[in-house]
């Protein structure tokens, strides 16, 4: 292992992709635990076929951290016609290596390995590697599926479904032994809650002994959350039993609303985090802030 701090990154999306990049620059050892509950697109498609996990952010997050660039961008790249038309090629091989008799655990570490990820640097890992649906709580009711609470309104509460399914035992040991857990960015509910929620995620987060940073999004423009200040992101992380001990946010970004009463705690760092244009985070000066935060 490099030198420097262990830092475990939850979320998914290409949030986390991005925030993997961003704790590359600091971090001696880092491990991604990925949300695994979609079920549209790619992966929805191939979890009709076989009972997996959802293997999309995955592949995402293996090839962000890959430095082999010509084999990352073979694994992203998509079938436009055909049967196979919207896959990526790096679900296949995910989905290949599953039905094959591999677990997901197992399927994304040799799908690292041959895109030269080094392990002792850095980890991908789901959240949980057994098959899961999201289920959301709605003020009409349950809406359960990825694909359903994306087009639902206002959300209370997310929750998967087996209730408490198994985690991998390095994503725990990861936590366990983490300097810093990040939590975020991306969609609120469908990436970030998506993965800290597993009980098993959100119950070694709970007994942890590094610091437990929250990204915040540019702007509340996610599934759930329209028009929701960072205070009122804190009460949901509060809601689901994952306050955390900061919060990293774009200065004149998200508006901050009551952020001492909703997680009074909390310790806010307002820093200049996004890309010129302001439509996402740059992944050097996220890094800069979050290493500052050790």
């Amino acid at each position: 292992m490099k030198p420097g701090p262990r830092v475990v990154a939850i979320g998914g999306g290409h949030g986390l992709a991005m925030l993997l990049k961003a704790v590359g620059t600091y971090a001696g050892h880092t491990t991604a635990i990925v949300a695994t509950g979609d079920d549209g697109g790619s992966s929805g498609r191939l979890r009709e076929c076989i009972p997996m996990p959802a293997p999309g952010d995955l592949r995402r997050c293996i090839a962000a951290v890959s430095p082999n660039r010509e084999l990352a961008e073979a694994m992203e790249h998509r079938f436009t016609d055909g049967d196979l038309a919207g896959h990526a090629v790096g679900n296949l091989v995910l989905a290949g290596l599953v039905d094959a008799g591999h677990d997901l655990v197992a399927a994304a570490a040799s799908l690292s390995r041959w895109l030269g990820v080094d392990p002792e640097v850095v980890q991908v890992l789901p959240a949980t590697d057994s098959p899961i649906d999201l289920v959301a709580e709605t003020p009409e009711g349950t809406v359960r599926g990825q694909v359903e609470i994306e087009a639902a309104g206002r959300l209370v509460h997310i929750a998967v479904d087996p209730a408490d399914p198994p985690v991998p035992p390095a994503a725990t040991e990861a936590l366990q032994q983490a300097d810093q857990i990040v939590l975020g960015p991306g969609s609120f509910y469908t990436s970030v809650l998506a993965a800290a929620v597993v009980p098993g995620i959100q119950r070694t987060i709970a007994g942890r002994r590094g610091r437990f940073v929250f990204v915040a999004n540019l702007q509340a423009d996610e599934t759930g959350v329209k028009n929701v200040d960072l205070a009122g992101h804190l009460r949901v992380l509060g809601l689901h039993d994952l306050t955390p001990d900061v919060v990293v946010t774009q200065r004149g970004g998200l508006p901050l609303g009551d952020v001492t009463a909703a997680s009074p705690e909390v310790e806010v760092v307002e820093a200049d985090i996004d890309r010129p244009h302001g439509l996402a985070h740059d992944s050097d000066l996220l890094g800069a802030v979050l290493a500052g935060l050790i």
